[in-house]
């Protein structure tokens, strides 16, 4: 696995190194500027610990240093020059097994996937300008590196789709995976879909 590499990639403006212990400051003040990331929850959602009832803020930052520390966390970091500016989150199901919409996932699964790419994140000041992309592309080159395999995203569909007023897609717009190859595998929730991708090592 790659969660403890450093490698710097270069795509566009951007460049993309792995969370780790090295760029945890870059990680948490990008987080600490964002309120927290929804209220608090230091991209914990997908990790076995979880958010919500009986979690705290700190407790979370807390859990997700814990996981860096430990090397059980994969996510790829954006930055424009010295400044993380979004990221991607990335892993083996044991490491994110917290995804939406789970009884109707399990419903049709044949087989799980090698990887699993949970929320992607852009700060405020930062959207609406490719961040989110060169996150992904990160993310399928260090999955690439780590040997390859069978990779899921959780997008939500966009296209035909009313305006959703105050909406964030946390787990990205199905539009996006669609420029990197992912297709539709099956839907799980009205405007949740699970999309494959099958990266060569």
């Amino acid at each position: 696995m790659g969660g403890q590499d450093t490698s710097t990639t270069t795509t566009r403006s951007f460049t993309t190194r792995l969370l780790t212990e090295e760029t945890w400051p870059d990680f948490a003040a990008l987080v600490e500027a964002n309120n927290g990331v929804w209220g608090g929850c230091w991209c914990m959602g997908f990790h076995p610990e979880g958010v919500g009832a009986g979690k705290t803020v700190a407790g979370n930052k807390a859990a997700k240093q814990a996981h860096v520390r430990a090397g059980t966390v994969h996510q790829v970091l954006v930055y424009e020059g010295d400044d993380c500016v979004g990221w991607c989150q990335f892993g083996p199901p044991v490491e994110l097994p917290n995804i939406k919409n789970t009884k109707a996932y399990a419903k049709e699964l044949t087989r799980e996937p090698d990887w699993r790419i949970g929320c992607i994140f852009t700060g405020s000041r930062h959207r609406g300008q490719g961040v989110a992309r060169a996150a992904v592309a990160g993310v399928i080159e260090a999955i690439r590196a780590a040997g390859g395999g069978v990779v899921e995203a959780y997008p939500e569909q966009v296209e035909a789709r009313p305006p959703q007023r105050g909406a964030y897609l946390h787990t990205g717009p199905e539009t996006l995976f669609e420029e990197f190859g992912f297709e539709r595998d099956r839907q799980i929730a009205k405007w949740r879909w699970v999309m494959r991708l099958d990266v060569a090592g």
